[in-house]
């Protein structure tokens, strides 16, 4: 469960450096967009056979799911 949530955390951390602009989030919320583009690569790359549990690509897919979680928040943010 920590490593889970220092995965998360490192994971947030990079896809808030790689997207550009000031998203106002604190560690929280970067640990569980991180979570959360992990947990949606991983089901998404093990449905469509691209990767097995615990191969590096995972990484690169949690962070780029978690690179599009934040694009799709900036999205909800603007609209309010």
């Amino acid at each position: 469960m920590i490593w889970t949530l220092f995965i998360g955390f490192v994971v947030g951390l990079v896809a808030r450096f790689l997207k550009p602009g000031n998203d106002g989030m604190g560690i929280i919320l970067t640990t569980v967009l991180g979570i959360a583009g992990s947990a949606v690569a991983s089901y998404g790359g093990k449905a469509l056979g691209l990767y097995q549990p615990g191969e590096p690509a995972g990484f690169v897919g949690a962070l780029v799911g978690a690179v599009l979680l934040l694009f799709v928040v900036g999205a909800i943010r603007k609209q309010r």
